[in-house]
Order: structure tokens, then sequence, then C-alpha cells
């Protein structure tokens, strides 16, 4: 009788190329990147890294209701979106933004959400933070965690079945991997052979629940082997190990028609959310540590630089470009009218049913009624 062990004993080793001074790993196999590509790839990597230092500063100016940040984990967006094509389609979580941005969701796009005002593609019916963009094949962004991934199957098996070349691509924290849907989506996508990537943004913490109390296991990685799909560990900080890595998962996924779970590891700087204040659970030391020494952008930078394709003059440049149209952005979204109130009640039936109809009546006589508890910059 032999009883499998809990453990190897071996941890999986994770795929880096870039050192921490942006200098190439000795031996590193990897995708070569054009200096289009790359400068697309660091630019927009700055512009979110500013985006969520103004947009967080205006929620706690009160300005808008909420707002997360995907400060440390800027790579595992942006160089994943580099890797893919249009057609693939996106299941985010929600520190997915730069997925957006590198597909040409404009600021003032990010910024009309936000605020949630009638220019907003979702008509201001989500939380801040939840994008979503049809055009783009981006799908809106859902608060419930993990709820994403058995969906993401499920349109992944509809590529397949329409021999479509292309694949879904959705991601998940290292606390979604603790709910049931990851476990169903995983087992799911084997079975069916879909061509999904799952990508697991494993940032150390799920709100206040650091990985130590998260699972017993070797991280995420293993788990794939457990239901019967190909995995890699790597470095989430190294912008030229996730193209590579997600790059190589995408064919993977599409050529022979299989799921590929990947799991980048990180570390969330900021706080969870607006929300939270994490120096409650975690030293200031630690969360500084992160953000100077082994900050994604700064190393991807020394890289771009290192090859001439980036200068001191041309940074400057850029951040204060930047600066000017994300605060312009924010300016024009708090100013524009918020969607009428019938928006309420549209986008789900053709014809409203008799119900609904009676809601908006009555909804609308309650306002007539009692005016001053209602916002005053809805249309009605």
């Amino acid at each position: 009788m032999r009883f499998l062990s809990e453990s190897t004993g071996m941890r999986i080793p994770c795929y880096s190329v870039l050192d921490g001074n942006g200098e190439i790993i000795v031996g590193s196999d990897y995708e070569q990147l054009s200096e289009e590509i790359a400068v697309k790839m660091y630019t927009s990597m700055v512009t979110l890294q500013m985006m969520d230092t103004i947009f967080y500063e205006a929620q706690r100016q009160g300005r808008i209701s909420f707002y997360m940040t995907s400060t440390g984990e800027e790579a595992i967006s942006i160089a994943a979106a580099a890797a893919l094509t249009a057609d693939d389609i996106i299941l985010p979580q929600y520190r997915e933004p730069g997925i957006l941005l590198w597909r040409g969701f404009t600021i003032e796009e990010f910024a009309s959400q936000c605020f949630g005002n009638k220019d907003d593609c979702g008509k201001g019916r989500q939380m801040p933070n939840h994008y979503g963009s049809k055009k783009l094949n981006f799908v809106t962004i859902s608060s419930p965690i993990a709820t994403q991934l058995p969906q993401a199957v499920g349109v992944a098996y509809s590529l397949k079945m329409d021999k479509k070349d292309a694949c879904v691509v959705t991601y998940t924290g290292d606390g979604g991997t603790s709910e049931g849907d990851f476990h169903a989506a995983l087992n799911f996508a084997a079975v069916t052979e879909a061509p999904v990537v799952f990508i697991c943004r494993n940032n150390g913490w799920a709100i206040s629940t650091n990985i130590s109390e998260q699972f017993r296991s070797d991280g995420i990685v293993v788990r794939g082997r457990a239901y019967g799909i190909r995995s890699i560990r790597v470095d989430g900080n190294d912008a030229l190990a996730v193209y590579s890595a997600i790059h190589t998962a995408r064919e993977m996924a599409i050529s022979e028609q299989m799921p590929v779970l990947v799991e980048a590891l990180s570390y969330r700087v900021g706080h969870h959310s607006t929300s939270d204040d994490s120096t409650k659970y975690r030293s200031v030391d630690e969360i500084e540590y992160w953000k100077k020494v082994r900050d994604p952008v700064n190393r991807f930078r020394k890289w771009v630089e290192r090859n001439g394709w980036w200068s001191e003059e041309e940074e400057s440049e850029l951040r204060s470009s930047m600066k000017k149209q994300l605060l312009q952005a924010i300016q024009v979204a708090e100013k524009t009218e918020k969607p009428p109130l019938k928006e309420l009640f549209s986008d789900v039936y053709d014809v409203p049913p008799p119900n609904l109809r009676e809601q908006e009546k009555q909804l609308r006589e309650t306002i007539i009624r009692y005016p001053q508890d209602y916002p005053s910059d809805v249309p009605l």
C-alpha cells in the first residue's frame, strides 16, 4: 500500500527573463519584442500607474465613490494584452484595466465609467472600476469573486465549436482559487478541452488574508496538473516573462485546443480598494520594499533604456502630458450629466412588462413628491 505524499518537497520553479536590474538572465528563453511593442508596453504601464494614482486621489477627495488600483501588478495585464490579439476574449477580475488601455479604451472612457455619467458605456449601472467593452472583447467586470471563470470556459467552448482562431483569457486572484467556481472551471475546461488561458494573479493577499492562511499547496500552479491542465509559474513583475508565457500559452490553447493555467507571482502594493487600509494587517516596510525595489514598471524601463529605445526626456514628456490628460478627463467627466432616469429600465426587455412599467411610474411619482431626496443631476 502506498499513499501519494501531500508534497513533493520541491517547489515549482518560477519562469523569469529579467533580473531585478532589468538585465536578461543568462540562458533565458523568451519571445523577442520589437521596439514599437516594447515602448507601447512601457508607456501603457506608466499610464496605468499614473491613472491609478490620480483616480485614487479623486476618490479620496470624495469625487468618485470607489476605486481599486493595479499598483505593483501592471505587467500582468499589459504584457499579457500585448501577447494576445484583439479577437481574444477577456473575462477579467478587477485589476485588469491595463488590457482595456492596451486595446484602445481611452482615458476619457475610464473617467466616464468611474463617474457614471451619460458617456459611460455601462450607463452608470456599475460600480466605479467595473469596466466593460463589447467592442474591445472585454466582458464587464463582476464583483462576486471567481464567477467569471466557469463562464470563460463556456465562451471558450463556443470558440472551439465555431473553429475560431482565438482563445479566452480569464483572470482571478489567489483568493479566488478558494472559491468553488475556480475548481469547477478548471475541471470543466479540462474535460471539454476548451481554449482558455487561466491567469491567477498570486499577489500574496486576498484582501487581508495572506496566502499562508489561504492554502497549503505550493501556490496555484500545482492545481493545474490535478485537473489535467498544462501549467506554468511566471514572475508577474517581469514584463518580458509575462509576455513570453502568455504568448506561448495562447498558441498552445488555440493550436492544441486545450486549457492552460498561468500563475503570475506578484505583490499587491496598493490597498485592496479605497474601502481598505492594508497597514492594519501588513507592515509599511513590506509595502515600501515591493514599491521601490520590485516595481515592474521600473524594471522594464531599465531594459527598454538599455536597448536605446527610451530616454529621460521622453519620460518627462510622457508623465507631463499624461498628468494633464488625466486631470482634464476627470474634470470633464465630473461635469458631464448623468444618464437619464429611463436607462434604469432599459436593455433588459424588448417590450417592458407591466410590472416594470409600474415600477418606473411609481419611481417618477415618488421623485415628484420628494424631490429633495433625489440627485438633481439625474435627468428625468
